[in-house]
């Protein structure tokens, strides 16, 4: 069943190993999702498989608009709800729903069906012009680039690239067990990119199994215009 609920106030990049320079594009790849919700264990699936694969950056974000209809998702935050959200104002939709998919914060899909996301990222071109991105254990640099006619949002994302699975008791998932990968656990803005080169300092993971991403984004729900995961 997919859980819709009504916006109220109207509403890829470069990869980067450890401390070397951008080699090759990347595919930002987001889900939205929720323990709660019976159609998303496909979408969850999916992007599973897809998050192998080198050229991509796949990220699971568990929300929380389903915790009260009869299990609350292990890993949801208002956070991430609110990420969603400003997808549904720079996608121009009157709602969000689960599962979804956006790929490089172009273009979403539902996300279950197999070869859908492959197909929608293959419509989808990366951004041009955005920063390339050195990504080192405790810091960030962003090479001078043009500057974006706003100020970009800079992103650390910190995700578990293990299988997690999680029993669920109670819900449309009742006695299921769901497999979550490369579920996001951290998501801190870490300032602005003007253009201008900059470097700037990652605060310690708050587990040493966390695996590190960055996405400099064009504004809240904006293009992804460059990222980078170590």
């Amino acid at each position: 069943m997919i859980r819709r609920t009504i916006l109220g106030l109207g509403l890829a990049a470069g990869l980067a190993s450890a401390g070397a320079a951008a080699a090759q594009p990347l595919t930002v790849v987001e889900l939205f999702t929720s323990q709660g919700c019976s159609s998303c264990p496909p979408a969850n699936a999916n992007v599973a498989k897809l998050s192998n694969r080198p050229d991509v950056l796949a990220l699971s974000f568990g929300v929380t608009y389903w915790d009260s209809l009869g299990w609350k998702d292990t890993f949801a935050s208002k956070a991430y709800t609110d990420r969603q959200w400003d997808y549904a104002r720079g996608l121009r939709h009157d709602n969000v729903a689960t599962p979804q998919v956006v790929i490089n914060g172009r273009r979403d899909v539902v996300g279950a069906t197999p070869g859908e996301i492959e197909q929608a990222a293959a419509k989808t071109a990366p951004v041009a012009g955005g920063p390339a991105l050195t990504l080192a254990a405790d810091k960030v640099t962003l090479a001078a680039a043009a500057k974006p006619a706003k100020p970009a949002q800079v992103w650390l994302v910190r995700y578990d690239p293990n299988i997690v699975q999680v029993p669920v008791k109670r819900g449309e998932n009742t006695g299921k067990t769901l497999p979550h990968k490369n579920v996001v656990r951290e998501l801190v803005r870490l300032g602005a990119f003007d253009g201008r080169a900059e470097t700037l300092k990652l605060p310690p993971a708050t587990s040493p199994a966390l695996k590190t991403a960055i996405l400099v984004q064009a504004g809240p729900g904006g293009p992804i215009l460059a990222a980078a995961k170590g």
